[in-house]
């Protein structure tokens, strides 16, 4: 009797839907390829990741508070993954390449995870990629020594190992939180 019981709650965890943290998209899209120099000094293009689910990030390396919080969060949530880690590639692409040079990038990335990679593209590139999934990034003027911050979208959006943009994360998720839906999805 005991064993039924725990075949009957087995299968119903496996029949039951995955209750997604990220907001799903229900029609996936491919993803819009790009190529960005990365902080290793090759140029990265999405396309080549192919096979892996990348978590892709828009931020800048002296922001204050929100890409710092982020890039923990991911670091976090791929150790959650374990073994399975390796298969999750984590992008961030700076909305500050007049600052973010690649020795920058380079210094910065890899306080979260060596495994991260810090993309670059001059500022043409890095706003179409920006127009490409939608992302907000102004310059402002501050008080601070800085000189100037950057507002923007502060979203991570992943795309699956077949190169489709299938759940965006909004800022605050907790990392448990994505660990389980990159879990799902690697499963599939």
């Amino acid at each position: 009797m005991i064993l039924l019981g725990a075949a009957v709650l087995l299968v119903g965890r496996w029949l039951t839907p995955h209750t997604f943290h990220g907001a799903i998209l229900q029609s996936p899209l491919p993803a819009q390829d790009f190529s960005l120099m990365s902080h290793v000094g090759q140029r990265v293009a999405l396309s080549d990741l192919r096979g892996k689910i990348v978590l892709l990030y828009f931020g800048y390396t002296i922001c204050p508070d929100v890409c710092p919080t982020t890039l923990a969060e991911l670091a976090q949530a791929r150790k959650l993954l374990g073994r399975d880690a390796d298969q999750v590639q984590v992008l961030m692409i700076t909305v500050d390449p007049e600052r973010d040079t690649i020795p920058v990038l380079a210094d910065y990335v890899v306080h979260f995870s060596s495994t991260f990679l810090g993309l670059r593209g001059t500022p043409d590139e890095t706003a179409q990629v920006a127009t490409y999934y939608g992302i907000y990034y102004e310059k402002h003027d501050s008080d601070s020594a800085l000189g100037y911050l950057v507002d923007h979208t502060a979203t991570v959006m992943v795309i699956d190992r077949n190169g489709y943009l299938r759940l965006v994360f909004p800022f605050g998720t907790p990392a448990e939180d994505m660990a389980s839906d990159l879990q799902y999805l690697l499963r599939k």
